[in-house]
C-alpha cells in the first residue's frame, strides 16, 4: 500500500513537471521569435554581404578516367611445363608414346588458349579505347562549359564593374536573393531597378504582415484548472514590435546592397518598404507603401548601425513612414518605382503643341516653362509662371488646393544635359523661405549629384530628375518623350 501511494505522488510530480516544461517550451518558442524579430539589423552587421565573382566559378572536377571492370586485362595462359620422361621408358616404348600425346595435347591445348586470349584482348583494347574516346569527349564539354560559365562571369564582372545597368541589378538581386533572415515568414520579395545616369537604385521591398508579431505574451500553467493559459499581447506592444521591425527591414537592405557594391554603383539608394495583402474592404489584392527612404551613400555609411536606433535613423534620413502601418496607412514614396525601371513603357498622345517623342532639349525656355506648369496643373496643381531664369529654367508658383496637406509650392525647373549640383537645391530652398512655400519642387531633364539628396533629405522638396520628368508626362499627360543631348 505505501508502495502504491509513493508511486502516485511520484506520478503526480512527474505530471506537473511535464506540463511546467510544457509551458517552459512554448515561452521559449516565443521568446525566440521575438529575439529573431528584434534582430534583424544586428544579424546583418556581422556578415560580409559583398559577392566574390570567384565564388560564382565552377569549382567541380572531372572525374578521372576509370575503366570498366569488365574490360580489366587478365593473365595470359601459362604453358604446362612437363617433366621428361623416365630413363627406363626407353625399355618400354608404350610408355614413351604416351608421354609423347600428352605433350603433344598439352601443346595444342596451350595453344588454342593464347589464341582466344588474344583475341579477348583485342576485343578489350577496342572497347578501352571507345570508352576512353567517350570520356575524352565528356571531359572536353566539361571544361567547355566551365570555360563558357568563367567567360559570363568575367563579361558579368566587366560589365557590373563599367556600371551597366543590368548586370548592376543583376548583381543587387543575388545580395538581396543570398540575405539570410531568421525567420522563414519573411517574404523576401522584391524588385530591384537601376538608374545609370546618375546612380540611383530603387528598391522595392515586401514587408512581412504585423502578424508575424506573436499576439501571446507569454504561457502559464493553472494547476487548479490543469490547463495552460496564455497572456495576450498588447497591441501598443504588438504595433511598436512591429514599426521597429520594418524599419530595420529597412536599414538591413539598404546596408546589405550599400556594403556589397564594390564597384561604387550605387551613388544614391531608394528604398520603398510595401505591405502585399488585400483590402478588407474589397477583398482586391493591394500593394502598400508604408516606407519610403533615399540616402547617398556617404550618408548611409557614415551611420554607426551597431548603435543606431531604426526608428528615429529613418527619420535623421528624412523617410516618409507611416503612422499606422498596421492599419494599411500608406505613404507617397520619394521614388516612384516605374520612374527607374527603363522597362515600364506607356504609349501617349501629346501635350499642346508637344508631339510624341520630342526631345525635351530641343524645346525652347518657353516651351519648357508652359510644359513644367501645364504637368503640375495635370497632377492637380493650380499652377501660375512667373519668370524664367538665366540658366533656362523657369520658376513657378502652385498651389495644392487639399485641405490640411495643401499649400504654397514652389517650382523651378533646370533644363540641364549636365548634373544639376547642391547650389541649385539650396537656391530653391531660399525660394521657398521666400515665398513663405510649404514645399519646393526641383525638375530637371539630367540628373542630380549625390549632395543635392543630402541637402534635401531632411526638407520638404522633392528632386525630380530627367527619368522621373519623363514618367510623369508618361503617367499624368499621355506624352512619351525623350531626353536626348544636342550636339
Amino acid at each position: 500500500m505505501r508502495d502504491t501511494k509513493a508511486a502516485e505522488k511520484q506520478a503526480k510530480i512527474d505530471y506537473l513537471d511535464l506540463r511546467q516544461q510544457e509551458v517552459a517550451d512554448k515561452n521559449e518558442e516565443i521568446e525566440d521569435c521575438l529575439a529573431g524579430l528584434r534582430g534583424v539589423l544586428a544579424h546583418t552587421l556581422d556578415v560580409d554581404d559583398t559577392i566574390s565573382f570567384d565564388s560564382l566559378r565552377p569549382t567541380e572536377k572531372f572525374a578521372p578516367f576509370e575503366i570498366s571492370p569488365r574490360l580489366f586485362s587478365t593473365s595470359a595462359p601459362e604453358e604446362v611445363l612437363h617433366h621428361p620422361p623416365p630413363s627406363w621408358s626407353a625399355f618400354m616404348p608404350h610408355v614413351a608414346k604416351r608421354h609423347e600425346l600428352k605433350i603433344k595435347n598439352s601443346t595444342e591445348n596451350y595453344h588454342r588458349q593464347l589464341i582466344a586470349f588474344s583475341i579477348q584482348e583485342i576485343a578489350k583494347q577496342f572497347f578501352k579505347d571507345q570508352e576512353r574516346r567517350e570520356y575524352d569527349a565528356r571531359k572536353a564539354a566539361f571544361h567547355a562549359g566551365q570555360a563558357e560559365r568563367n567567360s559570363a562571369i568575367d563579361q558579368f564582372k566587366a560589365e557590373y564593374f563599367s556600371h551597366d545597368c543590368d548586370a548592376v541589378v543583376t548583381y543587387c538581386d543575388m545580395v538581396l536573393s543570398r540575405s539570410e533572415y531568421p525567420l522563414n515568414d519573411f517574404p523576401q520579395e522584391f524588385r530591384v531597378a537601376y538608374d545609370g545616369l546618375n546612380g540611383t537604385l530603387a528598391v522595392e521591398y515586401e514587408l512581412p504582415l504585423i502578424s508575424i508579431v506573436p499576439t501571446t505574451s507569454e504561457f502559464r500553467y493553472v494547476k487548479s484548472k490543469d490547463s495552460i493559459e496564455s497572456k495576450i499581447r498588447k497591441p501598443s506592444e504588438i504595433q511598436d514590435i512591429y514599426r521597429q521591425l520594418i524599419a530595420e527591414i529597412a536599414l538591413r537592405t539598404m546596408h546589405e546592397l550599400f556594403e556589397a557594391d564594390q564597384a561604387s554603383a550605387i551613388k544614391v539608394l531608394a528604398f520603398t518598404g510595401i505591405i502585399n495583402t488585400h483590402d478588407p474592404a474589397t477583398g482586391h489584392d493591394i500593394r502598400v507603401p508604408v516606407i519610403s527612404v533615399r540616402t547617398a551613400r556617404d550618408t548611409f555609411l557614415a551611420i554607426n548601425l551597431q548603435r543606431a536606433d531604426p526608428v528615429a535613423c529613418l527619420r535623421t534620413l528624412g523617410a516618409h513612414v507611416s503612422p499606422r502601418p498596421e492599419e494599411l496607412l500608406a505613404v507617397k514614396p520619394i521614388i516612384e518605382f516605374n520612374m527607374v525601371d527603363k522597362r515600364f513603357i506607356v504609349q501617349g498622345n501629346s501635350l499642346n503643341e508637344l508631339e510624341n517623342r520630342s526631345n525635351l532639349l530641343e524645346l525652347s525656355p518657353s516651351q519648357f516653362e508652359d510644359l513644367v506648369a501645364n504637368l503640375f496643373s495635370k497632377m492637380g496643381l493650380e499652377t501660375k509662371l512667373t519668370r524664367g531664369s538665366r540658366d533656362g529654367g523657369v520658376d513657378a508658383v502652385a498651389f495644392d488646393i487639399r485641405p490640411v496637406l495643401g499649400g504654397k509650392v514652389v517650382i523651378q525647373a533646370k533644363r540641364y544635359k549636365d548634373a544639376v549640383g547642391v547650389s541649385a537645391v539650396r537656391d530653391l530652398y531660399g525660394t521657398m523661405l521666400n515665398e513663405g512655400a510649404n514645399k519646393g519642387i526641383l525638375v530637371t531633364t539630367s540628373r542630380y549629384g549625390p549632395d543635392a539628396y543630402v541637402f534635401s533629405s531632411d526638407k520638404p522638396i522633392e528632386l525630380i530628375d530627367g527619368s522621373a520628368l519623363l514618367y510623369l508626362l508618361r503617367e499624368h499627360a499621355d506624352v512619351h518623350a525623350r531626353i536626348v543631348p544636342l550636339n
